[in-house]
């Protein structure tokens, strides 16, 4: 018999915050994640950014999740 296939956890959590490269020299922005979408693998995040709007977020490159366990640096 073969074993179920594992999933992997979630990349982020609703209460962790992430931080996105700035484009062309702008600051950094933050966020905090509000709610984590989609399947297993293919997950996107509604963030409240830090500026008090919120959008859909797709992970790439340049983004990272900082648990909410952690400080946030800055």
């Amino acid at each position: 018999m073969t074993p179920a296939p594992r999933t992997a956890p979630p990349a982020a959590r609703a209460g962790d915050w992430v931080q996105a490269r700035g484009i062309h020299g702008e600051t950094p922005r933050e966020g905090e994640i509000v709610e984590v979408l989609g399947r297993a693998g293919h997950e996107h995040y509604r963030v409240r950014w830090d500026e008090q709007h919120e959008s859909i977020l797709f992970p790439s490159d340049g983004v990272r999740v900082v648990p909410r366990s952690r400080e946030r640096a800055g």
